[in-house]
């Protein structure tokens, strides 16, 4: 039965935060907010839940682009080749935000991404997702929730989201009203940052 939680973002409680740790730590799939749309995440390191969220999607899971959701950029050289200044410095100031950039990856990553030459990178700046990942001690894996509904694409009411998903997922999180924007991608894998698709984040950073 999937558990349906309520977290005020202003002070996130120390023990909600905990019941959605030991659900991630035990190979469980979690909807939870973010600076923009709901995502669907799980632990970096539980390769049976990576593949629900990729069956899930449709998508097979070393072709799959989730973003790693990361509490500060100190996780970065986890998962991310060494970066120039410049790009350490635009990290800075984006980030946590309302972006996903696209950066090489090293040879750390999880094994189901091996294969993958770049890893997308999340500091969301909402104190719900930044307490889980901190209480985890690693990146959670993350992807987007759509709506079929291709006026809405996203789903911001908690309740409705729980509504859908209950049946795919171990915990939904109440954090209040999402947004219906999702984040803007910048792949900074090349000489020259491109935009891959421009949402909430302002392009001012660049």
């Amino acid at each position: 039965m999937s558990q349906f939680i309520k977290i005020y973002e202003d002070k996130p409680n120390e023990a909600a935060i905990k019941k959605v740790v030991e659900v991630l730590k035990n190979g469980g799939l979690v909807i939870y907010p973010t600076d923009t749309v709901y995502g669907l995440g799980c632990d970096i390191t539980n390769s049976k839940a990576l593949e629900r969220i990729a069956k899930i999607k449709g998508v097979k899971l070393e072709k799959a682009n989730f973003s790693f959701i990361c509490h500060d950029l100190s996780n970065l050289s986890d998962y991310v080749k060494q970066i120039d200044t410049a790009t350490f410095k635009l990290l800075k100031r984006a980030l946590p935000g309302p972006y996903t950039f696209i950066l090489p990856g090293n040879n750390n990553l999880p094994k189901e991404f091996k294969k993958k030459t770049t890893v997308g990178i999340r500091i969301p700046d909402n104190a719900i997702a930044l307490e889980i990942v901190k209480m985890l001690g690693n990146p959670i894996v993350s992807t987007s929730i759509r709506d079929e509904d291709e006026v809405l694409e996203y789903s911001t009411d908690p309740e409705l989201i729980f509504e859908k998903w209950q049946n795919l997922v171990d915990m939904v999180i109440d954090g209040g009203y999402g947004n219906n924007m999702g984040s803007t991608i910048i792949d900074l894998s090349g000489n020259e940052p491109i935009v891959v698709r421009e949402g909430k984040g302002s392009l001012d950073v660049l």
